[in-house]
């Protein structure tokens, strides 16, 4: 099939230039839309993932992206000391923290903590 393809684009380019010409704007036209569509909004998502991340502080209720619900006792570079209960505390990875609860809330979820 895809020298069936090649074949016709080969012999409408030997035509005329305005196939390949029009191939190659279609070409970039596809990359424009892939790139507006699907990689500069997953871009703006993470900036605001890290940026959220970069806010925490001391005391902040959150949820793991494992679902646990816990409160930050203490903040590293690379990990985050979380109270889930009276003197039980576990020490995870940063990125792990998903979102605050007052995002949690806002979404409707019933969270008793």
């Amino acid at each position: 099939m895809l020298n069936t393809i090649l074949l016709q684009a080969a012999d409408a380019g030997s035509a005329g230039g305005g196939s390949s010409m029009m191939s190659l704007l279609m070409i970039v036209v596809l990359i424009a839309i892939f790139y507006f569509f699907m990689i500069a909004p997953q871009q703006k998502k993470q900036k605001k993932i890290n940026a959220f991340r970069d806010s925490l502080q001391k005391g902040d209720k959150v949820m793991t992206a494992g679902g646990i619900y816990g409160r930050i006792r203490e903040i590293k570079d690379n990990y985050v000391m979380l109270e889930i209960d009276n003197n039980v505390t576990i020490k995870i990875d940063k990125n792990s923290i998903y979102q605050s609860m007052q995002d949690v809330a806002e979404a409707g979820a019933d969270v008793k903590k």
